[in-house]
């Protein structure tokens, strides 16, 4: 028996003062049901208690009793404006978040409230706020929520119903904590209910059965159920009676809970039909009775049964389940394969197995079973302990659908968005067909058996891991292999595994360039030093071109003051011509130093794209100025001659078809 089970604290308190104004000969009224339990309410309406919907209902001379789940203000405010008699049953956790709610709206803040808003609680919360505010179910709506409405950069606070599941308020906690950046969380799950969560978690994990006491209407009853499901076979129980309808006799060891609004007559009713039943059975002996008994037990549709297999033919397997149903299973709810074309590929005669009956025939005895859809629900189970946990899970992707991919683990087709498959959006996602992925378990819906998935989250940790490496250890000259991932008109951006850097056009190239796509594409895996770190910022420059490859140093090594050269002009000016004489180095030729003729103009005698002779006349390396001289090259000739020469001549080629402009 579970510790923390039965009436908590806020409940016993509305439940008493209830039954202290009914013994004191009151009229009382309770607003809606007092707690989520049947047998209690029966009780009291035996007591003269009865329930109204609204204030206007209730009777002028009598007693309103406000319940634990507490009410919105505007209730507060008929109830005060019909003058009617009131006890505030509401219960002081309940209290102190409709306070929250009632605060934080007025300062401005968006309100997050985590809970079932259809709840008598969670609708008593949002009555309070008098700005924005949202509720979410599920860590998924939570994060669906924040991109909608856009609430990264808005102040936001967060809070919960006191039943919300424990598991789900953390995940929430981390994905609201990431994600925006002015919050603050107010920790207002109860808790006694986080006490009985976990402790029905940890009793389940040790049981063959779990007996959850309680009314099928109660929130923190449900959640029970759904924590100890997730162990072991688990039922919920309104009434000791209905113990009689149940097999317990097949547990070892059973564990029993109760929800907050189960009463301690009830828990003590279930506790003693249970030993009662169990007395029964201790020390008997077999009997052909017995057994009969037990062969004679019915079969149900959606039973899970394990069984023997009695024998194997190419398209079926017959399978002894232990009564007087012979079990069968067709080649297509064995497996999911469709290239396993025989049933003893896969089994053999006296192989135990796990199964789930489908269909029931007891004119002819027979029973329908799967093996296939036990796995599905088997793998089903550990997807949502997964989420549950948190845990990382490993699966191929079969499919790329309309909206997304379909990754495949434990014999469960997993949705993943597309906004969640890639660390970036737009990126191809049929690369990932076929692929290998870890992904985390965001969302599931045990009732239609699906589940939505996230490939980015994982890749979000990993790389928030590389980069926390990558900051420890990076410094100014550290050469890193990177991709090409995005180019604009100002600088290629490469990621070093994790983190991006930024190579400046200008560190692209040695010589002059209009874009960054004239030397590297993305996708490229290029080879790049650390050039400067901003650490506070997070920022990385980086260098790409080579001190090897400085056509300066190049010039440098190969040519000297002195030296004949042929350089092609790339640009006209008023004062001369500048022509290249390698890549990256260009130099000038003077107006004067054209021709030992007067020169006017120097269109006249040159134009882009011509290749002359000239010699080297001056080089300043630090400055990076080369002085060129046609002239120089003409002053050894007899003067006479160049007279009669045209300008024109001064020309020793000429490329017509040069990609230079002036």
């Amino acid at each position: 028996m579970a510790k923390t089970a039965g009436f908590c604290f806020g409940v016993d308190r509305a439940v008493g003062k209830v039954y202290e104004l009914a013994e004191s000969g009151v009229k009382v009224c309770t607003l809606g049901p007092i707690i989520h339990n049947a047998n209690v309410v029966a009780d009291l309406e035996k007591k003269g208690v009865f329930i109204c919907c609204s204030p206007d209902q209730a009777p002028t001379d009598g007693v309103l009793i406000i319940r634990s789940h507490g009410v919105p203000q505007s209730v507060y405010d008929e109830i005060e404006r019909l003058g009617l008699r009131c006890e505030d049953c509401t219960c002081p956790f309940v209290a102190k978040i409709h306070q929250i709610a009632a605060e934080r709206s007025r300062r401005g803040d968006v309100l997050l409230i985590a809970g079932d808003p259809e709840h008598p609680e969670v609708v008593g919360i949002t009555g309070f706020c008098t700005g924005e505010h949202y509720v979410f179910s599920t860590p998924a709506q939570l994060e669906a929520l924040i991109t909608a409405h856009q609430l990264e950069q808005r102040p936001v606070s967060m809070c919960s119903q006191t039943t919300y599941h424990v598991g789900n308020w953390q995940q929430a906690k981390e994905i609201a904590a990431r994600r925006c950046q002015k919050l603050e969380i107010f920790d207002t799950v109860c808790g006694a209910t986080a006490s009985r969560q976990q402790e029905a978690e940890e009793l389940s994990r040790h049981c063959d059965l779990m007996v959850v006491v309680g009314d099928r209407h109660s929130s923190n009853t449900a959640k029970l159920r759904e924590v100890c499901e997730k162990n072991c076979r688990t039922i919920l129980l309104e009434t000791a009676q209905e113990m009689l309808q149940q097999d317990i006799l097949c547990a070892k060891i059973i564990g029993v809970t109760a929800g907050a609004s189960t009463p301690a007559r009830i828990i003590k009713e279930v506790l003693h039909t249970m030993s009662e039943l169990l007395n029964d059975v201790q020390g008997e002996e077999f009997s052909f009775e017995k057994a009969l008994e037990e062969s004679l037990k019915p079969v149900y549709i959606g039973q899970r049964v394990k069984g023997v297999i009695t024998s194997v033919a190419p398209n079926e397997v017959t399978v002894d389940i232990g009564t007087k149903h012979t079990g069968f299973i067709p080649l297509s709810e064995l497996t999911s394969d469709s290239t396993v074309s025989s049933c003893d590929q896969l089994v053999a005669k006296d192989e135990e197995i796990n199964v789930i009956v489908m269909r029931v025939n007891d004119q002819e005895g027979t029973a329908l079973l799967s093996k296939k859809r036990y796995d599905a629900i088997e793998g089903f189970d550990k997807i949502m302990k997964a989420e549950e946990e948190g845990t990382v899970l490993e699966g191929v992707v079969t499919d790329v659908i309309k909206g997304g991919v379909l990754v495949t683990v434990h014999g469960v087709k997993v949705f993943v968005p597309a906004s969640l498959a890639t660390l970036r959006r737009g990126e191809d996602l049929q690369a990932l067909k076929g692929q290998q992925v870890e992904f985390k378990i965001i969302e599931t819906n045990e009732r239609r058996a699906r589940a939505i998935g996230s490939i980015k989250a994982v890749l979000v940790e990993k790389n928030k891991a590389i980069a926390e490496a990558f900051w420890n250890s990076v410094e100014i000259g550290k050469v890193y292999s990177g991709v090409v991932k995005s180019l604009t008109s100002y600088g290629a951006f490469i990621d070093l595994g994790g983190v991006d850097g930024m190579a400046h056009i200008s560190e692209l190239s040695w010589k002059r360039i209009k874009h960054p796509s004239e030397v590297v594409k993305v996708g490229d895996t290029v080879e790049v030093y650390i050039k400067d770190i901003d650490f506070e910022n997070k920022k990385i420059s980086l260098g790409y071109k080579k001190e090897a490859d400085n056509p300066w140093n190049i010039f440098q090594a190969n040519y000297h003051v002195g030296d004949e050269v042929k350089a092609t002009i790339v640009s006209i000016t008023s004062f001369g011509a500048f022509a290249r004489i390698i890549d990256g180095v260009d130099g000038l030729i003077h107006i004067s130093q054209i021709s030992n003729e007067r020169v006017e103009k120097v269109a006249d005698v040159l134009k882009v794209g011509d290749v002359v002779d000239c010699k080297i006349t001056e080089a300043d390396i630090d400055r990076k100025r080369v002085s060129l001289s046609m002239r120089a090259l003409l002053e050894n000739q007899p003067r006479a001659e160049h007279s009669s020469r045209s300008m024109e001549d001064a020309v020793v080629y000429s490329t017509e078809d040069s990609d230079f402009e002036g």
